[in-house]
């Protein structure tokens, strides 16, 4: 192992197939067939005496010795784009990307408030965000088309992924109505959502399920008129009366000011927490620590 002599052209298209997440979209950045990087590779893989991707479905998901490989040679490639840059008469990192997968479940005022600081810090950044379901995200975080996944439930731990959480905090719930609807809504709270229509997260997300527990434990049994992926979409559905409507409580004063709609109650013993998914135990995006600070001193206090 101490004589191995890397060969930097099959390093690079290593480096390209793990940073598009395909062979196919490397092989046409580098204006090559997929079969000469498919040869390149296994040349690689000689050299290095391991494999460094595994077949999963029709991804391909880098394997532990790809992970270690991919770090080092990120670092690598990235530098020498960062000395063209220099070279060129460019200042280096004028533009720092953050690539963050939002979870389809997460309510979209919350996410801006999370993802929000990284807009006010000094340095230049240039955040690429990407809606998707969580498995989705997961699978670009494991080939590192991601930076960070922020989502609703932390990884589930069957999932042959290698990936971290980080909690960036929990929020309880509040209810909204339209203000004709509230008055009443609001007297007798919660025993007044009994028979009320509901407008409520699809079923089999984490706060459907919490709410369904959370009104049968008080007897109270809302009409459900209507269940949504998008809760975004479930607030433009309630802002125009169709029915109650929840969000955290984090966000309460968003909700208000955007939608003009009223606060009825809040159920503080009902709770949703909210991640941060990174490929790496400790995250070195400075961005990313910016997200974390405000989100853990502010947003959810």
């Amino acid at each position: 192992m101490s004589n191995l002599k890397l060969n930097l052209k099959h390093l690079r298209y290593f480096w390209s197939v793990a940073s598009n997440g395909s062979i196919t979209k490397a092989a046409e950045l580098l204006h090559v067939t997929p079969q000469t990087i498919s040869g390149q590779l296994r040349d690689l893989e000689h050299q290095v005496g391991s494999k460094l991707f595994a077949k999963e479905g029709r991804n391909l998901v880098l394997t532990e010795t790809g992970r270690l490989v991919f770090s080092y040679a990120d670092e690598m490639f990235r530098l020498g784009m960062e000395l063209q840059d220099v070279l060129a008469g460019r200042t280096p990192g004028t533009a720092l990307t953050l690539k963050v997968g939002v979870a389809m479940v997460v309510p979209k005022l919350l996410a801006y408030r999370v993802l929000e600081p990284v807009l006010q810090i000094t340095e230049l950044v240039r955040l690429i965000c990407h809606e998707a379901s969580l498995l989705d995200l997961l699978a670009d975080l494991s080939v590192h088309k991601l930076d960070v996944v922020l989502a609703d439930s932390p990884i589930n731990p069957t999932l042959n992924i290698r990936a971290y959480n980080h909690i960036l905090g929990e929020s309880g719930i509040s209810f909204f109505a339209t203000p004709d609807q509230a008055g009443d809504l609001r007297t007798d709270f919660p025993a007044s959502l009994d028979g009320t229509p509901m407008l409520m997260p699809s079923g089999g997300s984490t706060l459907r399920r919490d709410l369904e527990v959370w009104f049968e434990h008080r007897g109270i049994s809302p009409v459900v008129v209507a269940e949504f992926d998008d809760r975004a979409l479930m607030k433009a559905f309630g802002e125009r009366g169709t029915g109650v409507f929840t969000s955290p409580t984090a966000v309460e004063q968003d909700v208000l000011e955007k939608y003009g709609v009223t606060m009825i109650g809040r159920a503080e013993e009902l709770t949703e927490r909210y991640y941060l998914i990174s490929a790496e135990r400790r995250i070195k995006h400075p961005a990313v620590a910016v997200i974390t600070n405000a989100a853990r001193g502010k947003l959810f206090v």
